[in-house]
C-alpha cells in the first residue's frame, strides 16, 4: 500500500510553488489531493501537471463567500479530510511611506483573515488524528525593510497556529506551521516584474542566507508532509526551511 493511500488533503494556494509540489508528493504516495488556486492560467497548469488524480477549483482564498463554497465542495466530494494546508499567501513589498490602506488589507486579508476562516469553516471536515499546516514565513521573525503589512500578517498567522492548536485539540487535530526562508518559486519573478531588479534581489538575499542558496518548493513538501502525518506528537509548531537566516 502507498504511505499515504487513502489519505484526503486539501491545498489552498496549490496550483504553483510550494503548494503544487506538495500536491505532487503527496499523490505519488497514494493521497486524493484538492488544490486550489485564483488564476485561471494557473488553475490549467495545474490540471496538466497534476493530472486526473488531483480535483483543481478555482478559490479565492481571500474571500469568504468562496471558503464557504469550497468547504461544500469538499464536504460533497470527500466527505471528510486528513489534512488542510492553508498555503495560499504572496507580498506585496512596499516601503512604510508608500503603503495604503488597500495594501494593509490585501496583506492581512489573505495572510492572516482568509487562513483563520479556513481553518474555521474546514475544522469540521478534519478526521480525528487529523491536521492542519499553515504557511508562515521568516518574515514573522525577521525585520525585513518593505515587508511590514506582509510580515505582520504572517506573524498574526504563527500566533494563530497556537491558539488554533489550542482549540482544536479536543477534536485530535494537530495545528503546525512551515515557516519558508527565500524559496525558488515563480513568486520572486511575479513580485519583481522587471528581470534585471530581480537578479539582483536573488543575488543579494543569497549573500544573507547562511546556507548562500534558495530553498526548493520539494524541500517545503517534505516539511509539511512531516507536520502532517509523522509528526503525531507534534502541535502549535513552526519549522524554519529557511537555510538557517532565521536562526543563525
Amino acid at each position: 500500500m502507498a504511505q499515504y493511500q487513502d489519505k484526503k488533503v486539501v491545498i489552498l494556494g496549490g496550483t504553483s510553488g510550494m503548494g503544487l509540489a506538495t500536491a505532487k508528493k503527496l499523490l505519488d504516495g497514494g493521497a486524493r489531493v484538492l488544490v486550489t488556486g485564483r488564476s485561471q492560467a494557473g488553475l490549467d497548469s495545474a490540471k496538466q501537471e497534476l493530472g486526473a488524480d488531483a480535483l483543481v477549483v478555482s478559490s479565492d482564498a481571500r474571500s469568504l463567500t468562496d471558503i464557504d463554497a469550497l468547504a461544500a465542495q469538499v464536504k460533497a466530494k470527500f466527505d471528510t479530510i486528513d489534512l488542510l494546508f492553508v498555503n495560499a499567501g504572496f507580498s506585496i513589498p512596499t516601503p512604510l511611506s508608500n503603503v495604503t490602506e488597500a495594501i494593509y488589507d490585501e496583506m492581512f486579508n489573505l495572510n492572516a483573515k482568509g487562513p483563520f476562516f479556513a481553518v474555521q469553516k474546514f475544522a469540521p471536515l478534519i478526521n480525528r488524528g487529523g491536521s492542519v499546516v499553515l504557511t508562515t514565513s521568516i518574515a514573522n521573525v525577521k525585520g525585513l525593510p518593505g515587508q511590514a503589512t506582509y510580515g505582520a500578517a504572517k506573524a498574526a498567522l504563527r500566533s494563530l497556529a497556537r491558539t488554533l492548536a489550542t482549540e482544536l485539540l479536543p477534536q485530535d487535530i494537530r495545528v503546525n506551521a512551515v515557516s519558508p526562508g527565500p524559496i525558488d518559486t515563480p513568486i520572486l519573478d511575479k513580485v519583481f516584474t522587471d528581470k534585471n531588479v530581480a537578479a539582483q534581489v536573488r543575488e543579494k538575499t543569497i549573500g544573507m542566507i547562511p546556507m548562500k542558496r534558495f530553498g526548493t518548493s520539494e524541500e517545503i513538501a517534505k516539511a509539511v508532509v512531516f507536520l502532517a502525518f509523522d509528526a503525531t506528537f507534534t502541535t502549535g509548531l513552526e519549522i524554519p526551511v529557511d537555510g538557517g537566516w532565521s536562526q543563525l
